[in-house]
């Protein structure tokens, strides 16, 4: 059902044509970008900057990092994202500058300034833990281990043997921080334990490692990898780490490598997570692209008997597994799909076996790679493929929103799920049942498309508009003269956005929200090279690669 579509072409002033070849230059920029850093790109995280702030003080860059999360702090107290984001990287930033004060290493900070920004904080999330009526947490990765384990370290600064740290003493006596409903410190105190006995930790609990308390220091079962990472994260390898005088090889060089800039991710590195989206987003969308030999047979090569995992440290899952199997495949180099039956439940496909919940757009890129390998005759493209293409392509229908929308727990976005789920229901969904899911999609996002032309859950982004974009465009009604419409002022909208550098708030799901600035580039690269004729967005006959 998706074209072949291409970057329209900007006007330069005055409407007039713009430099051959501009989209071509921009698709060349992202993926030398991509091929060039081994990291990948990805925005600096409040909670994890703040972690890294208590658990590695020694560490080059403890000003930079100070400064840099006191500059974050927003006119109401909290830090981060809107509603119940806004719960864990607060909590984290209190606790950070609660033990920068308890210690004294606040450097050129003033002490006035780290109590007074800790005083708004302790206000915000005491106001916001002790209000029945406040947003639910999101569903991040690790929340449920995260805020009891913050909340006790707040505690201990407030209410413990010392005393608070100066100008906080009339927090002391005030009862402790309460937990989010639904919240209890059961499982931190079982993941505790299994620490404190030397027990096996699971492989996905090492990304948070840092929950452990002292119990994570040398956790048995639990080194760092590849460029010395625990779990492919700076707290977490902090953690691991404890302290600077512990002989700690590539885990201290990689805090040094990732901390240098001072606010670090909550996930470094993420380069096969970015490099699968890239690719297979640029590809979808027909963009012509040339991609190093190497850069393909590295995404090739991480493709292991489970799969696929974001990065080192980290369990392979469907997800990543499915993304980069879907790209190898538009790249011409198609990869055996079956260690994505690791992932299938009988029902829907997990994340990774075990998972607390479902995800959508994890199904959707199984529903993408296991029908594109049907449709194209790849190897082992059987009965059980076709008969999962069309169990996946059920779930997915039955779990849309009344309104026509999906979301998703790797997103804050509904139009991040929702572009995903078109996509896949449009190119791999038989029958009416998915071309009405699809035509319900296509009624939501005209309906929720803002005066201006863009997208957004809480105001219009470039980012949510590519998306939107681009689930229009392959939802295949481009003959629809009101989609045609919507098309072109999106896109409208986009190019300014585009030009104005508005990269829009932090959107996916980690510990906290973070923005893989490559993979959201390349969506709203792909969604001004999509071309329609009925969208009227030509492009120039001269801006070709």
């Amino acid at each position: 059902m998706t074209t072949n579509r291409r970057l329209p072409a900007r006007r330069g002033p005055g409407g007039a044509p713009p430099d051959a070849g501009l989209g071509a230059d921009r698709v060349r920029d992202l993926i030398a970008a991509m091929a060039h850093d081994p990291s990948g790109q990805t925005s600096p995280s409040v909670y994890e900057t703040g972690r890294l702030l208590s658990l590695a003080p020694w560490l080059p860059g403890h000003d930079v990092r100070i400064d840099w999360l006191l500059a974050r702090q927003r006119a109401d107290g909290g830090w981060g994202g809107p509603e119940g984001y806004a719960v864990v990287p607060s909590l984290s930033a209190v606790e950070a500058l609660l033990t920068v004060l308890g210690r004294g290493d606040g450097g050129p900070a003033t002490a006035a300034d780290l109590t007074g920004a800790a005083e708004r904080g302790l206000r915000f999330v005491a106001a916001r833990l002790g209000d029945p009526a406040a947003p639910a947490l999101p569903d991040l990765p690790a929340t449920d281990l995260i805020v009891p384990a913050l909340v006790e370290s707040v505690d201990g600064w407030l209410n413990g043997p010392e005393s608070p740290p100066a100008g906080l003493a009339g927090w002391r006596g005030r009862p402790r921080l309460p937990l989010p409903s639904g919240l209890d410190p059961g499982r931190l105190h079982r993941v505790r334990g299994l620490l404190a006995a030397g027990g096996p930790v699971p492989e996905k609990l090492a990304h948070a490692l840092e929950v452990g308390g002292g119990w994570a220091r040398r956790a048995a079962g639990v080194s760092p990898v590849g460029p010395g990472a625990v779990g492919a994260s700076p707290a977490a390898t902090a953690a691991w780490l404890g302290g600077p005088d512990e002989p700690g090889g590539s885990a201290v060089d990689y805090l040094r490598g990732v901390g240098r800039g001072g606010a670090v991710p909550c996930a470094s590195p993420i380069a096969v997570f970015e490099r699968a989206w890239v690719l297979s987003i640029l590809a979808r969308a027909g963009v012509p692209m040339a991609v190093p030999a190497a850069l393909v047979a590295e995404l090739r090569a991480a493709v292991g008997p489970a799969g696929v995992a974001t990065g080192p440290g980290l369990p392979a899952d469907a997800d990543t597994t499915s993304v980069a199997l879907y790209a190898l495949a538009r790249l011409g180099q198609p990869v055996d799909p079956s260690s994505l039956w690791t992932y299938d439940t009988g029902a829907h496909f997990c994340t990774w076996p075990g998972e607390d919940g479902t995800s959508i757009t994890t199904n959707a890129h199984v529903l993408d790679t296991l029908g594109h390998h049907l449709a194209h005759g790849g190897p082992m493209a059987d009965a059980r493929v076709a008969a999962a293409v069309d169990r996946v392509a059920a779930w997915l229908i039955a779990r849309q929103e009344a309104d026509g929308r999906w979301c998703d727990r790797w997103h804050a976005s509904p139009y991040y799920a929702t572009y995903c789920a078109v996509l896949a229901l449009g190119d791999h969904a038989r029958g009416a049942a998915g071309r009405a899911a699809v035509g319900r999609a296509v009624d939501w996002l005209l309906a929720a498309q803002r005066p201006d032309g863009s997208w957004g859950r809480w105001a219009g982004t470039a980012e949510e508009t590519a998306y939107s974009v681009l689930a229009l465009v392959g939802a295949g009604l481009s003959a629809d003269a009101e989609v045609a419409a919507a098309v072109g002022r999106g896109r409208r909208r986009l190019s300014e956005m585009d030009e104005a550098g508005d990269d829009g708030p932090l959107l996916w799901h980690d510990k906290d929200l973070y923005r893989p600035e490559l993979i959201v580039r390349s969506a709203v690269c792909a969604a001004l090279w999509s071309d329609d004729a009925a969208t009227g967005f030509r492009p120039h006959p001269d801006d070709h690669p």
